[in-house]
């Protein structure tokens, strides 16, 4: 009887801890008694035969890098039936009989088509936004918080010595998880979310009210989907006559060594995948719930709509005053 192969894939926006997950694939699936091909440039790789046969040394060291050391990239011929077709053709040629996809929901789309076409895939999620529907979690996103919290911790030491105001813009184009639990941390005198509604006069009693409590920097911290940071910060000038300046953070977010939550959920997400692999089960999204990880049909965790935590919206309004 022929060897199972299997093969592993970044896609999309990297995320720190892909490497961890990449790790944990390539070394499950090797202790399964399975070849794994790690796949370089997410689908694409596919496409173009972008394929190395790993090794447990393969993948030493990395679980502490942030990127992705399979490379990543965003493919417009895979949405193609005939790309999809021949990607499965490579893979079948190859031996490859599963693929562990990681990334977000396009990913995910990918994973679906390819799966279609007859090579199992099971998709992990990893990005930092925390926008996958189906998982609590997303690997990368307490890595990126984290990075938002000293960035915006540093930016509050000159916003106090100027008694500045300073708008921070943090990721999260369709998701506010970053912003929020970053504003929460930082406290933030106003957090904007592209899933609650905003208006700038309301951010200005904020302040307002706070300043007479004494205070006399702030800090609001604003997700990207909200943006138009350098109008509010011109609003704020110009309506209180008090400095306010507008930084946004940007690509820093994605980069930097994974923290140990991303290292051990990424590790746990991986050898989830390569047991359902193991299991000739494709078409499932791994994910986190309740703590736990599980899986779910790909169609069922793509029509999943994302709950915004609106309690802890308003903790946060409650006590940064």
């Amino acid at each position: 009887m022929a060897q199972k192969a299997i093969a592993v894939l970044t896609s999309g926006g990297d995320a720190p801890g892909m490497n961890a997950a990449v790790r944990a694939v390539v070394r499950s699936g090797i202790n399964s008694k399975m070849k794994v091909f790690g796949v370089y440039r997410g689908f694409n790789g596919l496409l173009n035969k972008e394929i190395e046969e790993m090794t447990l040394r393969s993948v030493s060291e990395i679980i502490g890098n942030g990127g992705t050391m399979l490379y990543t990239a965003r493919s417009e011929e895979f949405k193609k039936k005939e790309a999809q077709l021949r990607a499965a053709d490579f893979c079948r040629s190859k031996g490859i009989s599963g693929v562990v996809v990681i990334g977000g929901d396009g990913s995910f789309q990918g994973a679906r088509a390819l799966t279609e076409a007859g090579i199992n895939c099971i998709g992990v999620p990893g990005t930092i936004d925390n926008d996958i529907a189906c998982s609590e979690y997303t690997v990368g996103f307490d890595t990126a918080m984290n990075t938002a919290l000293e960035m915006v911790d540093r930016i509050r030491d000159t916003a106090q010595s100027h008694d500045r105001c300073s708008i921070v813009e943090v990721m999260g184009r369709r998701c506010g998880d970053i912003a929020l639990q970053t504003g929460i941390a930082t406290g933030a005198t106003a957090i904007l979310v592209p899933e609650i509604e905003y208006n700038t006069d309301d951010i200005i009693n904020r302040i307002v009210k706070t300043q007479k409590t004494g205070k006399k920097h702030f800090i609001i911290v604003v997700a990207e989907g909200v943006g138009k940071v350098n109008d509010l910060a011109k609003e704020i000038e110009d309506k209180l006559h008090i400095e306010a300046r507008a930084t946004i953070l940007g690509h820093v977010q994605r980069g930097g060594s994974p923290t140990l939550r991303d290292r051990v959920v990424a590790s746990q997400m991986g050898y989830k995948a390569v047991q359902l692999l193991a299991n000739d089960i494709g078409n499932r999204v791994v994910a986190m719930r309740n703590g736990k990880i599980i899986d779910l049909d790909i169609t069922e965790a793509l029509s999943m709509k994302r709950v915004f935590d609106e309690e802890l919206y308003q903790i946060a309004k409650t006590i940064s005053i």
